[in-house]
């Protein structure tokens, strides 16, 4: 028998370019899945402040978000650099902005890939972390045996995530040991020169920076080669609960410092590569509770949509019940279960939530825009989400911007 489209979920609510003013007036659409609210105004924002700023070239890491309609709002801010990682992410920045400029900084890539992103799509700045990896860059780029002279060649150092989340430094990077002949053969084979690292994903502190500062300073000593780039990479913070980071100034001021006293040229460029920091306040999602059973919410996203990070890594999400009129109930903790039948489907939080939510009722899960809504999967048929645009301001921000807390008056 045909179902009518409400009951599959399909066409309940506007998509794409809707503009509301939050969340709340779209969950009076009572929609079936989960919905994306896009603030393309925070993006902007954000995009603006590192332009602005960050002293030195700021490169959008396209894997934290590669909406193409994010990719047009960063440019319109100003970002016009773009860290791509795969062949995929290079396709997709060049057919939505042709004029910008990309840099493929995963240091191990197919050769295939690099010939392609040299030859068809204008690709000239490529990270390494081994000569194995620098002899496929020459090779892929050559033209009849004629090496290219053209190259933007940056050195990927390995140091420490101490200070981050999230550690990044276990897969990539160039040993202590091996970095001064990598750096003396890149030089050779580049038109300019550069070191990159990764302090990690969300870094907490600017003495991550300075610490992997003193690292580049270290290696340019030791080889005693001339460096024109420096690249500190992403790993600049977003907020979230109990994860409250520094002013993002203070990171610039760090690094400026640091830089500014390395044995480099006074050419040098400075570059730093976001990615949650220029999108996490981008996108919340809107979430419906199927079922409560004691301090556990059912909900209909979850590990393999955009909560991937909330199931796998613990990572905690601003949420407020989206009810009106508000709840005056006092606040509990609760867990969360996504929709699929995998028992690894759970967030286990805490989310703090009014102690009153019960099925039928709508969530809002904040700071969704880097590494949430680009993980979603179709696993188990689960996965569709409509998307609209809301006007309010993120849960959370570091650009001064985020709105009041939902006030709850504790029923006695």
């Amino acid at each position: 028998m045909h179902k009518h489209h409400r009951a599959l979920g399909l066409a309940t609510a506007p998509t794409g370019t809707t503009v509301v003013s939050g969340a709340a007036e779209f969950a009076k659409l009572k929609p079936v899945q989960p919905v994306t609210l896009l603030r393309p105004h925070a993006a902007q924002r954000a995009a603006r402040f590192f332009v602005e700023k960050f002293p030195g070239r700021s490169l959008y890491a396209v894997k934290a978000n590669p909406s193409p309609d994010l990719l047009q709002v960063l440019w319109d801010g100003g970002v016009t650099h773009y860290d791509v990682a795969s062949i995929g992410e290079v396709r997709l920045v060049k057919a939505t902005l042709p004029e910008a400029t990309l840099c493929f900084m995963h240091p191990v890539k197919a050769e295939e890939a690099i010939s392609e992103a040299y030859f068809e799509h204008g690709v000239r700045t490529f990270s390494l972390d081994t000569l194995e990896e620098l002899d496929k860059i020459v090779a892929a780029t050559s033209t009849d045996g004629v090496a290219a002279s053209d190259l933007n060649l940056l050195v990927r150092l390995r140091v420490s995530s101490e200070h981050a989340k999230l550690s990044l430094a276990s897969k990539f990077g160039a040993a202590p040991e091996d970095v001064k002949p990598l750096l003396f053969a890149a030089r050779q084979a580049a038109d300019a020169m550069g070191i990159c690292f990764h302090v990690g994903s969300q870094a907490m502190t600017p003495a991550a920076y300075a610490e992997a500062m003193a690292r580049v300073r270290d290696a340019i000593v030791e080889a005693a080669v001339t460096v024109d780039i420096v690249d500190v990479g992403g790993g600049f913070p977003s907020s979230y609960p109990g994860m409250e980071p520094p002013a993002l100034e203070t990171y610039f001021a760090v690094i400026h410092e640091a830089f500014e006293k390395l044995p480099i040229s006074y050419s040098a460029e400075l570059w730093c590569e976001p990615g949650r920091a220029l999108c996490a306040e981008y996108a919340s999602v809107l979430v419906r509770v199927e079922k409560r059973r004691g301090d556990e919410l059912y909900i209909n996203d979850g590990a393999y949509g955009a909560l991937f990070d909330a199931a796998h890594i613990g990572w905690r999400y601003p949420v407020a019940l989206v009810r009106e009129p508000e709840s005056n109930v006092r606040p509990a903790e609760f867990s969360f279960y996504g929709p699929t039948c995998d028992d690894l489907d759970r967030m286990a939080g805490p989310f703090e939530l009014p102690a009153d939510v019960q099925a039928g009722d709508y969530i809002e899960i904040g700071m969704l825009g880097a590494y949430g809504c680009a993980m979603r999967t179709g696993f188990n048929g689960f996965g569709t989400e409509a998307r609209v645009i809301v006007e309010d301001e993120p849960m959370a921000s570091l650009y001064g911007a985020a709105r009041p807390a939902r006030t709850n008056v504790v029923k006695l």
